[in-house]
């Protein structure tokens, strides 16, 4: 995994791995934000947790954040109420800002160092052409009591038309607040294990969870995945996506102060600063594409320089990494129940992820401990909302009908191994299977199974960032097979090779 500022910045964590059998109220599966707020909130409740993280606590999808904290939402809360209505906006708004409030509040009384700031919030627009937008939005805001100001003018290398300002949001390091919040949820109550990907589910009374070394059976399981392991209908109501950041240093130290938000982030990404002991970096973040269906002869960490390039004195690029979200068909993220009995999921967040991660987590800490939640209705995972799911359905859905088609014979990259330079990756058709090759640095062939393990999708090369990607639901696959992230358990199929075609 790429070096994200924020991974660069925390603690390293040194929790062991399970292996031994064991058995817990609640088994968690996955260590970034939504899982340990939630092991947390639990295990202070009273249930007997086991958090489960395949790699290191913190260093996830978590870690390749924005490290934004906002009421706000991606697609605009003015939306939101169009598509829905009033109450469920309020919902939305309240839900969002009690967890910023909870970040903050845990922050506090664990002294956590994470950075936390309150900043204000910030969307503008350039050409003037989007200024209903603006004002919309604005309103809305402003309808579930949230104090906004609209300016002319801002304090950015370039001219902008209208905007609005929103104070008290929050920044912060979320890997740094994640590590600094296991440390203080470890305990008799909960038990936290790095390096223990879970490889099957065994649904029953109790589950059943399968590591490489031991099994852990639980009567409730909660999937804080970002997307659920295994096969789910749910897939079909969401849409995996990625986007690309870069953090620099700037030869001026001038650094504008703000979440910085554009209505046409293809122009201008999204911005922020963030103040660290070695000074201060500038963080954007933005060209978002469906996974595994990048441009393949499009540089996004080039183009994303070079657009910061053309307003600012950038000295240096420090770190760049990328990120995964996925979008729900209907703009809500689902959050509970799943259609299998005591396994709860918590998915869909689009680039809203850490405040609804701690949504999640406290609606998780009432559902699983029989209290009343009042917004658990609104973010219902078994909801079903055709009105207002259908365009987006149909739309997302044809898209990955569409690569499936590419399994049918003659649909490769290349003709022979031959054709692999050192450091690519093609798919190549042998006796009617596609096969995905890697040529590493020194030369070598990595040969697996073009079939992505968790729905047979055809899986692309990024060459971007040296990974396998599937197109239908997000899996992704280390150049070698290994899962990286996604839906999938198991990874690629390994091929053998005598000698190359």
């Amino acid at each position: 995994m790429p070096e994200t500022i924020w991974r660069a910045k925390a603690a390293k964590t040194k929790y062991p791995s399970l292996t031994e059998d064991t058995e817990v109220d609640i088994a968690i599966v996955g260590g970034g934000i939504t899982g340990v707020t939630t092991a947390y909130l639990l295990s202070k409740s009273g249930q007997k947790v086991a958090l489960l993280e395949s790699y290191q606590v913190g260093c996830g999808t978590t870690a390749a954040s924005t490290g934004n904290l906002y009421t706000m939402v991606d697609t605009r809360l003015h939306h939101v109420q169009a598509k829905f209505d009033n109450e469920t906006t309020a919902v939305v708004a309240k839900s969002r800002s009690a967890a910023v409030d909870l970040i903050e509040s845990l922050v506090k009384k664990y002294e956590i160092p994470c950075d936390f700031k309150r900043q204000p919030w910030i969307l503008y627009t350039e050409s003037g052409e989007k200024d209903e937008t603006i004002k919309k939005e604005k309103k809305t805001l402003e309808n579930y009591g949230l104090d906004v100001q609209e300016l002319n003018s801002l304090a950015l290398p370039f001219k902008t038309e209208l905007a609005i300002k929103v104070e008290n949001q929050a920044q912060f390091n979320p890997s740094s607040f994640v590590t600094g919040l296991a440390e203080k949820t470890e305990s008799e109550n909960c038990r936290i294990y790095e390096n223990t990907p879970v490889h099957h589910i065994e649904k029953g009374e109790p589950h059943v969870l399968h590591t490489p070394n031991a099994k852990i059976k639980a009567s409730k399981v909660i999937l804080a995945t970002h997307t659920p392991k295994g096969v789910y209908a749910l897939q079909t109501a969401i849409y995996p996506y990625r986007e690309y950041a870069l953090a620099v240093k700037l030869k001026s130290g001038e650094y504008p102060e703000g979440i910085f938000w554009s209505t046409d982030s293809k122009t201008h990404p999204s911005l922020r600063s963030y103040e660290t002991e070695e000074g201060k970096f500038l963080i954007t973040v933005g060209y978002h594409h469906k996974v595994g269906q990048e441009d393949p002869d499009k540089d996004y960490f080039g183009d994303l320089e070079k657009n910061l390039r053309r307003n600012y004195d950038v000295e240096s690029v420090v770190y760049k990494w990328s990120a995964q979200h996925y979008k729900s068909s209907d703009g809500l993220p689902f959050i509970g129940e799943s259609t299998d009995d005591n396994i709860f999921v918590a998915t869909g967040f689009s680039t809203d992820g850490l405040t609804y991660g701690v949504v999640s987590a406290m609606i998780f800490r009432d559902l699983l401990t029989g209290k009343s939640n009042n917004w658990a209705e609104v973010y219902r995972a078994k909801r079903f909302t055709p009105l207002k799911s259908a365009k987006t359905f149909i739309k997302e859905n044809l898209n990955v009908m569409g690569e499936y088609l590419k399994d049918i014979p003659g649909k490769e990259d290349a003709e022979r191994f031959s054709e692999i330079k050192s450091g690519e990756g093609k798919i190549v058709e042998i006796k009617d299977e596609k096969l995905a090759v890697h040529r590493n640095k020194e030369g070598k062939l990595h040969v697996c199974s073009a079939v992505c393990t968790h729905m047979d999708c055809i899986v692309n090369w990024n060459n971007n960032e040296k990974t396998w990607d599937c197109p239908c639901h997000g899996s992704r696959f280390k150049p070698t097979g290994e899962v990286i992230e996604g839906p999938a358990f198991s990874p690629l199929d390994k091929r053998q090779i005598n000698s190359e075609k």
